[in-house]
């Protein structure tokens, strides 16, 4: 081997594109690779179709509603003077 540039054992060329090498070496698995996609895609689809149809069915008939809303009730041990020892105006 001469000294300088070590040979290129890549399927890219110097520029990083891919060579033809590279197509051949992909060629049996694109169908394959295309039909795993295509599989996944329609899975997740799937799943997130019957999820957002099983939470949208959910009318919560069953919760009760109150008829007004509760009052507060007086906090114990309040005072109406100020830390100064002032009543307020």
């Amino acid at each position: 081997m001469p000294f300088g540039k070590i040979p290129q054992s890549s399927y890219y060329d110097r520029y990083n594109r891919p060579t033809a090498a590279l197509y051949r070496a992909r060629r049996p698995y694109l169908v394959k690779n295309a039909f795993t996609g295509l599989g996944i895609f329609c899975f997740a689809a799937g799943v997130y179709t019957f999820t957002i149809r099983a939470v949208a069915q959910d009318d919560f008939e069953d919760v009760p509603i109150p008829d007004a809303p509760a009052q507060p009730g007086h906090a114990p041990h309040t005072s109406t003077t100020t830390s100064a020892g002032r009543q307020p105006q």
